[in-house]
């Protein structure tokens, strides 16, 4: 039985993750996840992928805890499962987790490999694999270490202690708090901006933060790179022009920026 039920409409694919009874990342799931990731590879339509738990309590409980073991095939679960995390990073189409319950380990590993991330007052957010004497498998310590710093890491590693969602969106966790009843709306006005943008500009702006964070000095010249690319285009002369016609650069900028780029898109459409 399938454990992805997938909806695609206008440019937004929408992955309900459903592996009852608390959607464990077993190797099933895991294949299939990797399955239709790799998929998106060169589809160029999908913008944005949006993953969601059927499940009210949970979004990702955590790694299947019988491959961990010393089998061969067990390892090669928990390979699997470190491909998966490096494979939702690897996207080009801008990744979301919705999560509205528990992540924790590779749960949480998940919700940290996508490039968006937002929790309601239902989620949390954990690393506690120590407890059964292994450490984090998914990239979760080194991006602790990446977003929290050396002595949160630390202690969140050591302790396995629980973060709410106001406190996941402090330490960088996750991207944003948003309340259950709030959450529909934000995301519809969310996507509804970001799917209007190009794939290209989704990967440019992914690829631009990446090395940069890496690299600052490598950022800056990527991202020079780019914009001398972008500035010879014909689409952006005419971008210009239009912005320039219905008030870009006047006074009309101070209180009616939006204003104008709804005039320009218009202009553009015609």
């Amino acid at each position: 039985m399938k454990k992805l039920m997938i909806t695609q409409e206008a440019g937004v694919a929408t992955v309900l993750i459903k592996n009852p009874p608390v959607n464990i990342l077993t190797i099933d799931l895991i294949n299939e996840l990797n399955a239709f990731i790799l998929s998106l590879k060169d589809d160029r339509e999908t913008k944005i992928v949006v993953f969601k738990s059927f499940h009210e309590a949970f979004f990702i409980a955590h790694l299947d805890l019988n491959v961990i073991n010393g089998t061969s095939g067990g390892q090669a679960a928990s390979i699997e499962f470190n491909h998966m995390i490096a494979n939702i990073k690897a996207m080009k189409q801008l990744s979301i987790a919705v999560v509205d319950g528990v992540a924790r380990g590779g749960g949480n590993e998940f919700v940290m490999a996508c490039d968006l991330a937002y929790g309601t007052e239902n989620s949390a957010f954990a690393q506690p694999e120590l407890y059964i004497n292994i450490p984090t498998g998914g990239q979760g310590a080194v991006q602790f270490a990446r977003r929290l710093g050396k002595g949160k890491a630390l202690q969140a590693l050591l302790t396995g202690a629980d973060f709410t969602a106001q406190q996941a969106e402090t330490l960088n966790i996750i991207t944003q708090f948003v309340l259950k009843a709030e959450l529909d709306a934000f995301l519809a006005q969310l996507l509804s901006i970001i799917v209007g943008w190009e794939i290209r500009d989704i990967v440019m702006y992914k690829e631009i933060i990446a090395a940069s964070i890496k690299d600052e000095a490598v950022g800056t010249e990527l991202e020079l790179r780019y914009f001398l690319e972008r500035a010879k285009e014909e689409k952006t002369q005419a971008i210009i022009a239009a912005f320039l016609k219905h008030g870009g650069q006047t006074e009309r900028e101070a209180n009616d920026m939006q204003g104008i780029f709804v005039d320009t898109a218009v202009e553009l459409s015609k």
